[in-house]
């Protein structure tokens, strides 16, 4: 038979790597989420108005 101080040693072990595992998965589920939120919103074309005296803010691809 098995001491119970080894039984609860290997407890807490495979629940720490358990909890490590949650987290680094929540972790990369968060980035996949932003990357995917970043790439969809993007919009193709954006109408600007003419700047008077030079270049100002504009965006990156204006009106088609």
């Amino acid at each position: 038979m098995t001491p119970m101080h080894l039984v609860a040693g290997w407890r807490w072990r495979i629940v720490g790597w358990g909890l490590s595992a949650v987290v680094v998965a929540v972790f990369v589920a968060a980035n996949a989420h932003l990357i995917v939120v970043a790439v969809a919103t993007q919009p193709d074309c954006v109408a600007v108005p003419p700047a008077e005296g030079g270049p100002a803010l504009r965006a990156a691809r204006p009106a088609c």
